[in-house]
């Protein structure tokens, strides 16, 4: 039952960000979403740091002066599969005029929702990895510590569920629809349910899924949330916020793991 709510957990970040819509008349002004999104990034960077790679080069502390070596590879596989997903996924962020990947017929509204689920998709992995890690009892991860974890990804992607659900309301959708952005958010639980049920593959080789979590959260940070928080006048506004939220993120896992 831990390991169930620890993997709903961020899904239900998500969920209550896009029910936003339901009681926000207007759009998320851009200071408001720069601060969110900047929030969100410093989440994904001090997770990425504590809960993913620190433990993946103490796991390998075995190989001696070459224990940063999984971490290394794994932390560049992550890189290369988030750059593949972004060049074979069409997809549109929130503000911007342009779509990327390749050429789509495909309605903006989907690509929006389909640019969030890019996000969502290494963060499920994160989950998963820990999880299994914990489940398996061998690779110094804590309830407490993948607690943590689940507990971040989740108070990032409450306003990740706000910044997709807000922008397809003033689209002009209904609220029911727009309120279907939280769809993005179910390949989290999605994939951290296939990484536990493969445990027995993944627990010899946590070291290097834990730096594969942490190199494809932190694509997205660099190549989508530091531009997007920076954008406009008085973008010191998202650098504050990143701060917080990597305060937050460190504490929690400092505390808890």
């Amino acid at each position: 039952m831990q390991t169930f709510w620890g993997i709903l957990i961020p899904f239900l970040g998500t969920a209550l960000g896009a029910a936003c819509v339901f009681f926000m008349k207007k759009a998320l002004s851009d200071a408001v979403q720069r601060s969110l999104t900047g929030f969100a990034a410093g989440v994904m960077v001090a997770a990425s740091v504590w809960s993913l790679l620190i433990p993946a080069i103490e796991q390998s502390a075995g190989m001696g002066k070459l224990s940063f070596l999984p971490a290394f590879l794994g932390f560049w596989l992550g890189i290369l599969f988030l750059l593949a997903l972004d060049h074979i996924i069409p997809h549109l962020h929130a503000n911007s005029a342009q779509a990327e990947g390749p050429k789509s017929r495909l309605q903006r509204t989907t690509m929006m929702v389909l640019a969030v689920t890019l996000h969502n998709i290494p963060e499920g992995m994160a989950v998963g990895v820990v999880y299994a890690g914990y489940r398996s009892g061998s690779a110094q991860i804590t309830a407490a510590g993948a607690l943590a974890l689940s507990l971040g990804i989740a108070i990032q992607n409450f306003p990740e569920g706000a910044i997709i659900s807000m922008p397809l309301r003033a689209e002009g959708m209904k609220k029911g629809r727009a309120f279907c952005g939280v769809l993005s958010g179910v390949v989290e639980p999605i994939g951290a349910v296939l990484t536990i049920l493969a445990a027995q593959l993944v627990v010899p080789a946590l070291p290097y899924l834990l730096s594969f979590a942490a190199g494809a959260m932190l694509y997205v940070v660099v190549e989508e949330l530091i531009p997007e928080m920076s954008q406009g006048d008085h973008s010191n506004i998202g650098t504050v916020f990143f701060a917080v939220g990597f305060s937050i993120m460190m504490m929690l896992d400092v505390a808890l793991g």
